[in-house]
């Protein structure tokens, strides 16, 4: 199978998103991926996160990782993105990075690549399908080939049964309730080895 570029872009303000994004990572460097793993800029004032401990702790934590560029999506030839649902949408560092991808959608550029998405809430009925949903509405029109796990393993079943894509809540600790691991490590997994089928396909 063809090399396959992986980037997985994730919004975490207390690091629900950035464990689902290190699970999806794991699981597609398995599958043989050169992954990197990247985070939309905060737009939060640090007011806003220096209120939240949890908020300040994690956003301190992962100052290390790097900040995404229209260049990563450039490069990726399968991409994952990793959210919170805000009122059953995107949150607004996401959507802002989103954007900005007009010009490389006029060029073409985010054409034909697999894409997949993941999504976590405070409560089970907490807009996570319809966050998904709504995210893969911009990937229709950048002409990507959306990779929806399905229940392509039976892992989806312990981690929440979202078919769209890998969902978790989130308990008042902050805690992941779901055992999602294996869901998110299988979705990775399947969306590196689509990404490999496009990629061959091209090239032939």
């Amino acid at each position: 199978m063809a090399n396959v570029k992986l980037a997985i872009i994730y919004y975490s303000s207390t690091g629900t998103n950035h464990q689902l994004a290190q699970w999806a990572e794991e699981g597609a460097k398995q599958a043989g991926a050169e992954v990197k793993v990247l985070k939309v800029p905060e737009l939060a004032p640090m007011a806003a996160i220096e209120s939240n401990p949890a908020w300040k702790a994690h956003y301190e934590a992962t100052q290390d990782v790097p900040e995404v560029s229209l260049g990563d999506l450039e490069w990726a030839d399968a991409i994952i993105f990793s959210i919170p649902t805000r009122f059953g949408n995107v949150p607004s560092q996401m959507k802002q990075f989103l954007d900005t991808t007009g010009g490389l959608w006029a060029q073409g550029k985010l054409a034909n690549k697999a894409v997949s998405a993941m999504v976590s809430a405070n409560n089970a009925h907490g807009g996570q399908e319809q966050t998904v949903l709504s995210l893969y509405t911009t990937m229709y029109h950048w002409g990507a080939i959306v990779v929806a796990p399905g229940y392509t393993d039976e892992s989806a079943y312990k981690g929440g049964g979202n078919p769209y894509g890998t969902s978790v809540t989130v308990d008042s600790e902050g805690k992941i309730v779901e055992d999602a691991k294996d869901a998110v490590m299988h979705q990775a997994k399947r969306t590196v080895t689509v990404a490999g089928w496009i990629k061959q396909g091209m090239q032939g």
